[in-house]
């Protein structure tokens, strides 16, 4: 994996921003988006997959990172049943959800796989950097 300078370079939230955009669509294009209630919580899980993903960038620390992702995994669970509700309730068909369903399935598996890649990573984080030089003789 090469150096990652800020949240903007990683693949997930790159893929997270693309849900955000896919979602917003979907609130332009169907009776969805005169649904204020459901449009709203649709619009807060969506942002806060990519959301989580930057704030925890931002912690400098691969454990704290790690917590981070696993809430924006959640959020893109919490998105798909939001989905379903929107299927059910007939603001949207099938086959409008089909690729945006695909997708999150897609940034499930990269998060989990980023996560996995945390977990065995040696490097800890920055922040823990400066503490491996200061222990040192």
């Amino acid at each position: 994996m090469g150096r990652i300078e800020k949240f903007e370079d990683l693949e997930v939230w790159q893929l997270a921003r693309t849900i955000c955009k896919e979602i917003e669509n979907l609130f332009g294009t169907t009776p969805l988006g005169k649904n204020f209630s459901l449009r709203d919580q649709m619009e807060r899980s969506s942002g806060s997959i990519m959301d989580n993903i930057a704030e925890g960038f931002g912690r400098d620390g691969n454990r704290e990172f790690h917590n981070f992702l696993s809430y924006s995994k959640g959020s893109c669970s919490e998105l798909k049943s939001q989905l379903y509700r929107a299927l059910d309730k007939k603001l949207i068909h099938e086959e409008q959800i089909e690729h945006i369903q695909s997708v999150i399935e897609m940034e499930i598996n990269k998060i989990g796989a980023f996560m996995f890649y945390l977990r065995k990573s040696e490097f800890k984080g920055q922040k823990f950097k400066s503490l491996k030089k200061d222990n040192k003789p």
